[in-house]
């Protein structure tokens, strides 16, 4: 039996000012108090705590679940500063990179339908890009083995808007490859800025739609969109950044519409477990697909790169393998991972760039170690 609660934590910010309540929406499968002393609940939520205290992020919320099931989620400081606005679980965030897992769904549904071959060359769905030396195709720019390159300069801070996915492309298309596809592994998120023209060409419809109908709303993903940047969007978080004397500071204005797929989706922490944990049930993608996504690429020389298709695939300290994706973005750093043989699931989210996340997975070994220790799971 699963029981839910709305509970109010009052959480000292050192740094920031006066004790805010954080919102949270606290569920367990147990008849067991969730905060007791000794849950894992307690435990994260003292860690979490901590770490926001001693750092002095203006917000973060985190979310997890066991078998399904949301265990904890919780907002802890403010989703806005000037104002004082408390961080909820519904409060929307910059995702960064967990953006790719998000576009690689729609493309394993696709090549589920026969509508796109992985192993084509691009130009057959995008015959506007431009001819390389070797040929590139979406499999080489799941797996980030293309050759085409990551950001240079101030890229990541572009002002400008973009019309259409087409249109983003502009900025690297001209660009010789970094190596021949296949060959060597460079992150890229240019690289799925080509998968959403990709997308469009196979799908017949423009990139977001086909997102939308494919899978967040199947899902129930109704917290996550892109971020425009003139839409009255509610509940979306405000974005910081510290300055060189280490003040927390407003970030800068960015317009993200040059990097949907790789980078330029608004989500929840919700929202993601919903999406990371439809990815253990039987009723998202086949086994095929998630084959696809789950299993590590390789070089032609056969050297593993630790990376899927838009997942990235490690292990723990001690072993345990973990899917999933971190994000770093103007004003937010995201993680989520799973952990498939506990499944247990956890999504953490700051509203500050370049936020450290390592507590995040100091609390998900805190629930992986109580389900391995415990058989009410």
């Amino acid at each position: 039996m699963t029981s839910c609660r709305q509970i109010a934590v009052g959480i000292g910010l050192v740094l920031l000012g006066p004790t805010v309540l954080t919102q949270a929406t606290t569920c367990i499968a147990s008849a067991t108090e969730p905060s007791a002393a000794g849950s894992p609940v307690s435990a994260a939520r003292a860690l979490v705590s901590a770490d926001l205290a001693e750092r002095g992020y203006p917000g973060v919320s985190v979310a997890v679940s066991v078998h399904g099931e949301t265990v904890w989620s919780e907002g802890f400081g403010y989703a806005n500063l000037e104002h004082r606005v408390p961080m909820w679980p519904s409060t929307k965030f910059r995702v960064g990179s967990i953006s790719k897992p998000m576009t690689a769904a729609a493309v394993a549904m696709l090549v589920e339908d026969g509508r796109l071959d992985l192993d084509l060359p691009v130009q057959y769905y995008v015959p506007s890009f431009p001819v390389k030396e070797y040929p590139i195709t979406t499999r080489h720019l799941g797996g980030h083995l293309s050759g085409i390159r990551h950001y240079r300069g101030n890229e990541n801070f572009i002002r400008d808007p973009y019309a259409s996915v087409h249109d983003a492309l502009s900025i690297f298309k001209d660009d010789q490859l970094l190596h021949e596809p296949g060959t060597a592994y460079s992150y890229t998120s240019f690289g799925f800025n080509l998968i959403s023209a990709v997308i469009e060409g196979a799908a017949g419809q423009p990139f977001l739609d086909y997102l939308n109908d494919a899978v967040l709303d199947p899902i129930g993903m109704r917290d996550t969109t892109a971020d425009f940047i003139t839409k009255i969007i509610p509940q979306r978080t405000s974005y910081y950044m510290r300055d060189d004397a280490g003040n927390v500071v407003n970030a800068p204005f960015v317009n993200n519409s040059y990097k949907w797929a790789g980078g330029g989706l608004l989500s929840t922490t919700e929202d993601v477990l919903r999406f990371a944990n439809a990815h253990l049930s039987d009723n998202f993608l086949s086994d095929a697909a998630l084959d696809l996504l789950f299993t590590e690429q390789k070089t032609v020389e056969g050297k593993g790169v630790g990376y899927g298709f838009g997942w990235s695939i490690q292990s723990d300290d001690d072993g345990r393998l973990l899917l999933g994706h971190s994000g770093g973005s103007v004003g937010g750093t995201s993680l989520m991972l799973i952990q498939p043989d506990t499944r247990v699931v956890i999504v953490g989210l700051i509203n500050m760039t370049g936020a450290k996340n390592r507590v995040l997975r100091e609390v998900l070994q805190i629930f992986v170690e109580a389900v391995e220790a415990s058989d009410r799971w």
